[in-house]
């Protein structure tokens, strides 16, 4: 089965920082998908991680982590679209410099284009036949050294539907990190962050999927 999710890559935080909530000790690097499932830890992790380049005021509590979020014009975080097969058991992740909000990229490959994935290693999409091929490394030393060869290839037809499951995964984390705000006692705070983070990731805003 392919599956399609939202991520994030987890930051290396300074350690002689305290966070202000309890957060998921997931390691740097690696990689948190965010649906409607996700516990406060994990949704803790997302919104820490959001902030992590932030300049936050000084005490550096749960207000002025939020508040600090709120500033921002856009808030950006580094992840995408993880692609897999899970019979393969292969993955493709998103590579460097690519953030949450280009999950949409993905719907360029409807009108004939071509969605940016992040560099080093350079993910890419390759039409082959009725199929589109994901590759981890779309550089041409795709067939060598580390990334050698992993892909994972999808029916065209299936894009649109797991694109509509990315979509309403993450329509589910919003609730979710709305019901987290909540817990932790942010009050107006908590629902001006779930409209920022809606608002920067382009959540809810209608998916034009022009072939599907």
């Amino acid at each position: 089965m392919i599956t399609m999710r939202a991520v994030i890559e987890v930051p290396m935080f300074d350690s002689r920082a305290a966070l202000p909530w309890p957060v998921e000790p997931l390691a740097p690097g690696s990689w948190l998908v965010l649906n409607a499932d996700c516990a406060d830890r994990q949704i803790g992790l997302f919104v820490a991680a959001s902030a992590n380049r932030i300049d936050v005021a000084s005490p550096g509590g749960r207000y002025e982590v939020v508040d600090a979020l709120l500033a921002e014009e856009l808030l950006i975080v580094a992840g995408g679209v993880q692609v897999g097969d899970t019979r393969t058991g292969t993955t493709v992740v998103p590579g460097c410099c690519s953030g949450l909000a280009d999950w949409r990229e993905w719907a360029q490959l409807f009108t004939g284009g071509s969605p940016w994935l992040g560099h080093d290693p350079g993910p890419e999409v390759e039409v082959v036949g009725d199929d589109l091929r994901v590759w981890q490394d779309g550089s041409s030393n795709r067939h060598r050294g580390h990334w050698a060869d992993r892909r994972v290839d999808l029916p065209s037809g299936a894009l649109a539907p797991l694109l509509m499951r990315v979509q309403r995964d993450l329509v589910g984390f919003l609730d979710a990190l709305a019901e987290w705000a909540a817990r932790a006692g942010l009050g107006q705070r908590g629902t001006a962050l779930v409209k920022a983070v809606d608002q920067s990731l382009a959540i809810t805003a209608p998916l034009d999927l022009l072939a599907s």
